[in-house]
């Protein structure tokens, strides 16, 4: 009996249990969907960008919230989930889901709310960027024309591509291709966003195809004629970029205008466009769709987007699929080619390419004083943000041309390296060619030390680098003992008192 009543017990007890543990749960469900207390995965920006009018979408800067990353996030809302302009935002979002090439938006991820009424805002989430009608505002002021030209041309290089593989590759027509379409990555790359509209070349006949259905949401002055007037035969019959090879033309005039296109009859304006871009520009904008320049052949064969730094950052960006003479003589060109970039541009885009490729060991020591000689003109936070880094794991490497080129730009880079970080990361490697066989390189390395010891803490000093010293001091070759008792003197005010009656008197 007593067996029974404790079982008895017991079972009341576990089933009080799991009644409190359910009851916990569905407060904590109803709580989220009564009170929205569950958290949005991003923060966003209470200020919008201005997108220059892409359809019902705002633009926020953002991060996410379980690791700070910065973000883009497009965010629109409906009155109903079968609101239009919902169903071609989904249809964007879905797209971009699965497209991956290089100069088209990179895609992060989605998220949907609805209110009590159940209306929904979607949320669209990316690489940080910009939207090009700001980022262009801005470079106007920092930049001359010639060089806001070179710019330019750089980005309807990167656009042309993405353009061309959706059509090429792909056989999708995009469909609305303008400057609103365009966002501008920290690099400063140009890349194709706002698929809403994207479809199948070839699905002209079925029921529902985004193009057709869709239309609405491109204002006329961006339609070609044959989509204005719903002649949906000839958009089939046509090449599959004839469409998005007007829209380029629409967004060549609005690159140089610094404005959206505001009716159809702007096009003819073309006294702001470069005189070796105007004939090209024709082309894209042939009344008749066959007529049209592709958007390969506008990339491979206008004038104007035949620009060095174009040439010059493509080779970087495929450095590793080069061979070892190509490489050579690219590095070789490099130093001449870097001052004739746009600043900017070598900075944001250029930089961020030259330190990845050194650190890879991809590019030879002699690319060293190029990324230097980009970094120098940086404020000191941008330097020690995009420089440092890349010369910290440097000095890791084993490599004697790349430890040569270190010491010898050191005191260039040196006085920004965090006192914790040399005396953790860059001393303990640097230490190591105090005894290298090389004898250039044993005196490279004692002549960095007056760079590096006002970094270091006292105990290293005294635990190491006083001793090294103390090696070289009877080092075989008579310079190198001559020029460590000078390094010895121009150190005195880092060392300790105790430690300067030791060594110096």
């Amino acid at each position: 009996a007593i067996c029974i009543s404790t079982i008895c017990r017991r079972h009341c007890l576990l089933r009080s249990n799991l009644i409190i543990v359910h009851s916990h749960i569905m407060l904590s469900f109803l709580s989220e969907k009564l009170t929205g207390a569950k958290q949005f995965p991003y923060v966003l920006e209470d200020t919008p960008e201005e997108l220059g009018g892409w359809a019902h979408w705002n633009h926020f800067q953002g991060t996410k919230r379980e690791n700070s990353m910065p973000v883009s996030i497009f965010k629109m809302s409906g009155r109903s989930n079968t609101d239009a302009a919902v169903q071609a935002a989904r249809n964007g979002m879905k797209r971009l889901r699965t497209m991956r090439h290089p100069n088209v938006v990179r895609f992060v991820g989605t998220e949907e709310e609805e209110d009590k009424q159940g209306a929904p805002s979607l949320y669209l989430i990316t690489e940080k960027v910009r939207p090009l009608l700001s980022v262009l505002r801005e470079l106007r002021q920092k930049m001359s024309k010639e060089q806001c030209n070179e710019y330019i041309a750089m980005g309807l290089r990167e656009v042309t591509k993405a353009i061309a593989f959706l059509a090429n590759d792909c056989k999708l027509v995009h469909g609305n291709v303008r400057m609103s379409s365009i966002v501008v990555t920290e690099t400063l790359e140009w890349k194709l966003n706002a698929f809403d509209m994207l479809a199948e070349h070839q699905a002209a006949t079925t029921g529902e195809w985004p193009l057709r259905t869709w239309s609405w949401m491109s204002p006329g002055q961006y339609k070609p004629a044959e989509v204005g007037k719903g002649d949906w035969s000839a958009v089939v019959n046509g090449p599959p970029y004839a469409i998005d090879a007007w829209g380029l033309g629409c967004l060549v005039l609005e690159v140089f205008s610094g404005a959206p296109l505001d009716k159809m009859e702007d096009l003819r304006n073309m006294d702001v466009l470069p005189p070796n871009l105007t004939a090209d520009y024709q082309k894209l904008l042939s009344s008749a769709p066959n007529k049209r320049l592709s958007p390969q052949k506008f990339l491979d064969k206008a004038e104007f987007l035949k620009v060095k730094g174009a040439e010059l950052i493509e080779v970087l960006e495929n450095i590793n699929m080069k061979d070892s003479s190509e490489k050579d003589i690219f590095f070789r060109k490099l130093p001449q080619a870097v001052p004739t970039l746009p600043t900017l541009v070598a900075q944001r885009r250029v930089l961020p390419l030259l330190a990845n490729a050194l650190e890879y060991g991809s590019a030879p020591a002699s690319a060293l004083t190029s990324l230097l000689a980009i970094g120098k003109d940086l404020d000191s936070d941008e330097f020690v943000a995009k420089v440092v880094p890349c010369v910290v794991k440097l000095f890791a490497s084993t490599e004697r041309s790349i430890r040569i080129a270190l010491l010898n730009n050191i005191e260039s880079f040196g006085p920004a390296i965090p006192d914790g970080v040399m005396d953790e990361q860059v001393y303990p490697n640097l230490s190591n060619g105090f005894n290298d066989p090389t004898a250039h390189l044993r005196e490279l390395t004692l002549k960095s030390i007056v760079t590096v010891a006002p970094k270091l803490k006292q105990s290293t000093i005294n635990a190491s680098l006083l001793k090294h010293l103390a090696k070289l001091q009877v080092d075989e070759e008579p310079a190198i003992r001559a020029n460590t008792t000078i390094c010895l003197s121009n150190i005195a005010p880092n060392m300790s008192d105790a430690a300067c009656k030791r060594v110096l008197l």
